[in-house]
């Protein structure tokens, strides 16, 4: 069968990192092993409409990645499809797990996948192939009848039949044996339109910075995460496994950097030091690597990062979130301040770079919990401070406090863009205006310290991003009205 990947365009209002989707780079693997024709289609690098490679391709299937702010997007790439090529489309993501109906009650989107992919995916693209074997010259509304009761028994479907009807199936398992799975398919990408991992920090070429996956789950739910929707059942890869691939993408795709994006890479501490022993051991320690989303710093101790830092490691983040001692435990982090100050001096003795993620606006935030959380920020000085506003997507414990408690000041799911600089929400005291103010404060007090700007002078990445890091500096520190060009651009595809 022939098969299309999608990542629809994704809407942002700076200059950020754009890399080749690893959820779609698992489907892409997953449909090559089973046989398919496999063409993947990422509007934010692609030339060509989709329209125009739908017509070219003219896929049996589509399957179409969506987080929240990306959604809209979505299905205007679905309707889209639907006008020049008739075939089954399904959708998956973040967004679509927590709220499939929503999607499946569109016209234009057949299937919501809710939760991991790739077993659902293959189980759905191997009932159309015994479908087409029968039905050669077939019709989705035919393929999707009620009578045929083709995906009766597909766990972790939504679904709706070409009578209407939405259905709900029970969820599908987890993977458990991750080593199952092959290597994401980054051959079917082009690498070399997109950026590295962190190009505001280093200067490497996108085709040569790739990414990895150790482990999938996270056991702790902390409120405001939305990673939160996914299994809670925390699985690892075996070491000799991620081996393996770490080799492929050294030896084989030329990594020049590597990026660990587990949510939770060391919840197993003996496992990720065999890991890095082992790259040690097979001489793969030349290639920095980073933990992009960061690690448990509850669980980093200066034995175990000293060995990571041997095995190549970088840098590494830790999610502080804030230096309010209440607020802390109010987002069931299970960690506490101490903890989190110990993780970055054990960090910084064995000289790895450091980035902390912290949160302006956390439900019960004041202004003086805010003023800790900058001045905890100063206080522990990473290389690099990502402050955030506190954003409630749907799914995540937050939400519902603010749908209870508070006031939403977005309606529309474009609007939950990560880095567009304005307040999410109101409650009790907490208005817009003083959670922006906080924000920009909060950069403003960190970064225009005399330390961090002679680090960033010192260093020849600053210089070689130097046009890319002045634009960023400039929409962080003096604050515009939104550019609708772009939004408007996006939404001239299609409006919905």
């Amino acid at each position: 069968m022939r098969v299309a990947l999608i990542n629809p365009r994704f809407r942002l209002p700076i200059d950020t990192r754009t890399t080749a989707h690893l959820g779609l780079a698992y489907l892409a693997a997953v449909s090559e092993r089973r046989g398919d024709e496999v063409r993947v289609f990422d509007a934010d690098v692609e030339e060509q409409s989709i329209a125009d490679f739908v017509q070219e391709f003219r896929p049996h299937l589509v399957g179409i990645t969506a987080n929240t702010p990306q959604v809209k997007q979505a299905w205007r790439t679905a309707r889209m499809i639907k006008e020049v090529h008739d075939c089954p489309i399904v959708l998956g993501g973040p967004h679509v797990s927590v709220l499939p109906e929503e999607s499946c009650e569109k016209p234009y989107v057949d299937i919501v996948v809710r939760g991991e992919g790739e077993d659902a995916w293959i189980d759905i693209s191997n009932r159309l192939e015994a479908y087409l074997k029968e039905q050669p010259a077939y019709s989705t509304e035919a393929f999707m009848h009620p009578e045929l009761g083709i995906f009766e028994d597909c766990a972790g479907l939504t679904y709706k039949t070409s009578d209407g009807l939405l259905h709900n199936n029970p969820d599908r398992p987890p993977i458990a044996d991750l080593d199952s799975l092959p290597w994401p398919a980054y051959h079917f990408f082009k690498m070399g339109r997109y950026t590295n991992l962190q190009p505001a920090t280093d200067h490497v070429d996108g085709s040569r910075s790739f990414s990895i996956m150790t482990s999938r789950g996270c056991p702790y739910r902390c409120t405001f995460c939305s990673q939160s929707i996914m299994p809670i059942k925390w699985r690892s890869r075996s070491p000799e496994n991620v081996l393996a691939e770490w080799r492929h993408l050294v030896e084989e795709l030329g990594a020049e950097e590597i990026g660990v994006l587990d949510d939770s890479a060391n919840i197993r501490v003996k496992r990720l030091e065999e890991i890095a022993t082992l790259l040690i051991e097979n001489k793969l320690n030349h290639v920095p690597w980073i933990f992009v989303n960061g690690i448990r710093a509850n669980l980093a101790s200066k034995e175990m990062l000293g060995l990571l830092k041997k095995a190549g490691l970088k840098r590494t983040a830790f999610g502080v979130e804030t230096g309010n001692a209440e607020m802390l435990r109010s987002v069931d982090k299970k960690v506490d301040l101490d903890t989190i100050r110990q993780a970055f001096k054990n960090a910084k003795e064995v000289n790895l770079e450091t980035i902390g993620f912290f949160i302006i606006g956390l439900p019960g935030d004041t202004r003086k919990t805010m003023q800790d959380t900058i001045n905890f920020a100063i206080e522990l000085d990473p290389v690099i401070a990502n402050f955030s506003m506190m954003t409630p997507y749907p799914g995540t414990k937050v939400y519902e406090i603010v749908k209870r408690q508070g006031r939403m000041l977005i309606s529309d799911w474009e609007d939950y863009v990560f880095f567009d600089q304005k307040a999410r929400y109101e409650m009790g005291d907490m208005t817009a205006e003083l959670v922006e103010e906080m924000y920009r404060k909060a950069y403003r007090r960190f970064y225009l310290r005399p330390s961090p700007i002679i680090r960033r002078l010192k260093t020849k990445d600053f210089w070689m991003n130097l046009p890319r890091n002045m634009r960023i500096a400039l929409r962080t520190f003096i604050p515009k009205k939104e550019k609708t060009a772009l939004r408007k651009a996006v939404e001239a595809e299609g409006a919905l």
